[in-house]
């Protein structure tokens, strides 16, 4: 399956299919992360119910600190 993630366009194996599984592939399932998936917000309860398909757009917005 074929996606646009930030801008890119990237291949995901049949075994990510929601946005739960998504941002566990990239180790970002316990970071505070805001997703967009197909230019709507993404809450957080709602991770294991969205389904990703082939062409979907996804945003991940991750905070990285530093100094």
């Amino acid at each position: 399956m074929s996606i646009k993630l930030n801008g890119e366009i990237v291949e995901l194996s049949g075994d990510i299919q929601t946005i739960q599984q998504l941002l566990a592939f990239y180790k970002l399932e316990d970071r505070l992360v805001i997703v967009e998936h197909n230019r709507e917000i993404i809450l957080k309860d709602q991770y294991k119910s969205t389904d990703i398909q082939n062409g979907d757009e996804v945003e991940l917005v991750h905070f990285v600190g530093g100094g």
